[in-house]
């Protein structure tokens, strides 16, 4: 098994005021979470060693304990990555700070990155996700990851009438933005469970059940069907760029990947690989897309211990 590093608590735990509407929490690497949507959780700091790194967490608007909750208004990707920079100067002290991202974390991380490349001292990247229309349509629309799991595509269908899903991702939207609160909990439950169930080699229960919290997946599926329908508030495919990619060459940066990963599937791992050679590339043979399972996690406890040694 992997030692995580032990439970800390927050020394400071605040809202930000980043907008008129919008307050976001975190507790004074950053961490960027993954969904949109998911928010953090204490877990997400033991990856970090507290003797050498100053950890932030960070719940993106709409998600975890920011206000208000489940908010479409005003939350695009570019808010977002400005949201990133109102923490660092609020916090002080800060000229740069590594950035650590998994699934649409990583999608964040790199347009963060892209975007304030001065600030960024190193970047973990797990379980690359671009937000790209084939990436998306590879698992919510299929033939892709339906072909791995289809009794859990069957559930992830029910709730759709066949005249609709030719967009699977419209209809849901179209639902997890409903006025009907039965029809939002019913979306929001079979959008999450589709998700959970998918996660790891191994189906956990206990991560499945993750779906029948009324309020996580409200916020985790509509933030979700909201960035999705709209490509991630980018054009298609600049996350990798040549041009995009030039502005963070220079950055240390390590790639982690597992290979079963169903819901970002490799391809896209390997395509920033390839077009960002000079970051490390680890594939883990035996994984699948959580950050929890034991060769992921391995692998990124020895990232964050590299980046430690950086002055």
């Amino acid at each position: 098994m992997v030692a995580l590093f032990p439970p800390i608590k927050p020394y400071k735990s605040e809202h930000l005021a980043v907008s008129d509407l919008h307050k976001i929490h975190g507790q004074p690497v950053l961490f960027v979470h993954g969904g949109p949507g998911g928010g953090c959780d204490g877990k997400d700091a033991q990856r970090f060693d507290p003797e050498v790194y100053r950890i932030v967490l960070v719940d993106q608007r709409g998600s975890g304990e920011s206000l208000p909750p489940a908010e479409l208004k005003e939350n695009t990707t570019w808010d977002l990555v400005e949201d990133m920079e109102k923490v660092r100067k609020h916090i002080g002290g800060i000229e740069k700070w590594h950035v650590f991202g998994g699934s649409w974390g990583s999608t964040l991380s790199l347009a963060y990155a892209q975007t304030h490349p001065s600030r960024v001292k190193s970047l973990t990247l797990r379980g690359i996700f671009t937000c790209r229309r084939s990436e998306l349509e590879f698992f919510y629309q299929g033939p892709g990851t339906s072909f791995y799991f289809p009794d859990f595509w069957e559930e992830y269908l029910a709730p759709i009438p066949e005249a609709e899903r030719g967009d699977m991702m419209k209809a849901y939207y179209t639902r997890l933005t409903s006025d009907d609160d039965k029809v939002r909990a019913e979306a929001g439950r079979a959008w999450s469970r589709w998700e959970m169930a998918t996660s790891r080699v191994q189906v956990d229960p206990e991560y499945l059940d993750r779906a029948e919290d009324a309020d996580f997946a409200d916020k985790f599926a509509r933030i979700e069907t909201h960035y999705f329908v709209n490509g991630a508030f980018m054009r298609d495919g600049r996350l990798l760029e040549k041009s995009e990619i030039d502005k963070i060459r220079h950055i240390p940066a390590v790639i982690i990947q597992g290979r079963w990963d169903s819901v970002c599937p490799a391809k896209t791992a390997w395509d920033l690989h390839r077009a960002w050679p000079e970051a490390k590339f680890v594939m883990v043979a035996d994984a699948g897309h959580s950050a929890n399972e034991p060769g992921i996690e391995k692998a990124l406890l020895e990232a964050t211990a590299e980046f430690a040694k950086l002055s």
